[in-house]
């Protein structure tokens, strides 16, 4: 076994964690401490795309649901270098708004894609960009035929341009010295993950056939490698349920003549503290 031995706060070093700090939403900018040299993101997600309703028909001969909403694009426990002293910018993401046009029968009904979560840094520069989710739609279709296109919402892909640290050691908050490969608090929970979205779902057209038929709608994507569920689809009686922490909305439903409400995707975030790795 390794020992290690570190004066806490000492002029060699060993100054301990600072305590996490979560945004949920907006723009704005943060300072590194003074001595600290790495920023920790115990998780990070692009906005989640909405989904669209269900529609209905007059004589098309069949009824429709909206497909999911895509997940945003994640980091998980990953630690990127930074400089005492520097700016920190981030944007937090925005979760898509559902698709649910009255018009011409609720035809289309687009949904709106999520927005991207990034940081970035005045001496690091673009350390990520998480995407966002795309919105799901349903297009082409008409009141007396034809049965619309249901399209799922698309995967956000993440860009990872900041300088990763995967070694090392730092004095964690209860003054113990620690390996930095032991952060695995995060949604995924193991060490320096990131990855894309994934795309909602829709099972083969997303159209039922005959007049006033039942169809659930479907879910959406993902978020954070499947460890957070997508908003549920829609059954016949009720709308589809909005994502959460980057996930994509569940699309709405039809029942007897009444297509149901698609939902919105899930906000994106970002969760990070302060290290001296040693």
């Amino acid at each position: 076994m390794t020992h290690y031995t570190l004066l806490v706060g000492s002029s060699g070093g060993g100054l301990p964690a600072t305590s996490f700090v979560e945004l949920t939403s907006g723009t704005d900018t943060f300072s590194v401490p003074d001595g600290y040299n790495a920023i920790h993101i115990q998780y990070a997600v692009g906005g989640g795309g909405g989904a669209a309703g269900g529609a209905d028909y007059d004589k098309a001969g069949g009824e429709s649901a909206g497909a999911g909403g895509g997940s945003g694009s994640y980091i998980s426990d990953k630690v990127f270098t930074v400089t005492e002293g520097e700016t920190i910018s981030y944007s937090i993401g925005t979760g898509g708004a559902a698709g649910n046009q009255t018009a011409n029968y609720k035809q289309p009904r687009i949904a709106s894609p999520g927005t991207n979560s990034t940081l970035s840094g005045s001496t690091a520069g673009a350390i990520f960009t998480l995407g966002a989710g795309g919105g799901s739609s349903g297009t082409g279709g008409g009141v007396q035929g034809p049965l619309r296109t249901n399209t799922a919402g698309t995967a956000g892909i993440a860009t990872i341009s900041g300088t990763v640290v995967t070694s090392g050691i730092f004095i964690d908050t209860d003054k113990s010295v620690t390996n930095i490969t032991s952060n695995t608090s995060g949604p995924v929970g193991t060490f320096n993950q990131s990855g894309d979205g994934v795309v909602g779902d829709l099972v083969g057209s997303g159209n039922c056939g005959g007049d006033n038929c039942t169809i659930s709608g479907f879910d959406g994507g993902d978020s954070y490698a499947g460890n957070i569920a997508g908003g549920a689809g829609g059954s016949g009686t009720g709308g589809g349920s909005p994502g959460t922490r980057g996930s994509g909305g569940g699309g709405g439903g039809h029942i007897s003549g009444a297509g149901r409400n698609g939902a919105a995707g899930g906000a994106g975030e970002i969760k990070y503290r302060f290290l001296q790795v040693l």
